[in-house]
């Protein structure tokens, strides 16, 4: 799947799926890339974690592996796409508002050369429309 050296970001989508179903075990285990968590990944799966094992998986993941930080760039780039795309979409702001987390991952990724992993398709490839970026969909 990929090159030893290449950095793998998976998005909230594959983790959460993953924890609740194990559904990408394999795949994630036959990944030979270096793989990062992203802190908005980290922010998200923490804001949704409800139990003891859910805030335990978090804690698990957050200090299981480097964390990749959106950068000061990325934050002004994420509301210039996020203009773009309400211009061009006619999206409102619930709408934007969710979105803006999934471009900040995607910057990041893109920012450190990494490839995202997701299994939110949609979301995903609209933002790749207005800034490109590495993307694997699970």
């Amino acid at each position: 799947m990929s090159a030893m050296n290449e950095i793998i970001l998976f998005d909230t989508s594959v983790l959460i799926d993953n924890q609740r179903a194990g559904c990408h075990s394999l795949r994630i285990a036959a990944c030979t890339g270096l793989i990062r968590n992203s802190s908005v990944v980290m922010a998200e799966l923490s804001r949704g974690a409800t139990t003891a094992a859910e805030r335990k998986f978090v804690q698990e993941l957050e200090a299981s592996r480097p964390v990749l930080t959106p950068t000061e760039k990325n934050w002004h780039e994420s509301g210039r796409i996020l203009a773009a795309i309400r211009a061009d979409k006619g999206f409102e702001s619930p709408k934007l508002r969710d979105l803006h987390f999934d471009v900040l991952i995607a910057l990041t990724a893109r920012t450190h050369g990494a490839t995202l992993i997701t299994s939110n398709h949609a979301d995903f490839e609209l933002i790749r429309a207005y800034r490109g970026f590495k993307l694997e969909v699970w």
